[in-house]
């Protein structure tokens, strides 16, 4: 890679990590550019060199996590049998401790599907072959719908309860309490028996 090319991905890389800093101070509605440039270091203007708007920048966090999605998925401790309790704990534990660590960002991509519908329709398109891994893993289950609605009240269940709970907002109970609990209810819910 050239220098440019080099200088051009730290810069991108810079105004990604600034980002995510100011969104966990002032949450993503919050954030102005001119925020996001200060705490990088960086002319404002460099920002429009990487990203068209605030609302692209969030894209490509989310493009980001995708690909470390995607990456867990291939992982040889991967289970994909949801008739298997153990598979949807895999998932659920994996989903907590990748919650956690990007709790900024999942935030932001709450707050800005909530007031723009644009990025909303955006974000589910982007979500949409996600939703298609979990539906795969439902095979076999005696489920309450589709396999696309059962994957996405999985997904909805996961993402609210950890919202909250890093929110300070959810129940009041340790992590390994509430990643045994949503397994079980998971697992139960989806038909297992």
């Amino acid at each position: 890679m050239g220098t440019r090319k080099q200088q051009a991905a730290q810069t991108e890389a810079e105004l990604k990590a600034a980002a995510i800093r100011v969104f966990e101070r002032v949450g993503y509605l919050n954030t102005k550019i001119t925020d996001i440039t200060a705490e990088a270091g960086r002319a404002t203007g460099s920002f429009y060199k990487h990203f068209a708007s605030k609302e692209k920048l969030l894209e490509s966090l989310l493009a980001d996590l995708l690909a470390e999605g995607d990456a867990n998925a291939e992982l040889p401790s991967h289970l994909d049998d949801f008739r298997d309790r153990e598979a949807v704990r895999w998932h659920v534990a994996v989903f907590w401790d990748f919650y956690g660590r990007h709790r900024a960002v999942m935030s932001a991509l709450q707050q800005a599907a909530i007031v723009d519908e644009e990025f909303a329709r955006r974000s589910r398109e982007m979500l949409e072959p996600d939703l298609h891994h979990i539906a795969g893993h439902l095979a076999g289950l005696d489920l309450p719908g589709d396999p696309l609605v059962a994957a996405s009240f999985f997904t909805a269940t996961l993402s609210s309860v950890a919202a909250g709970w890093f929110a300070g907002t959810g129940p009041a109970a340790g992590e390994r309490e509430i990643i045994e609990s949503l397994t079980t209810f998971l697992h139960q819910g989806l038909g297992a028996r």
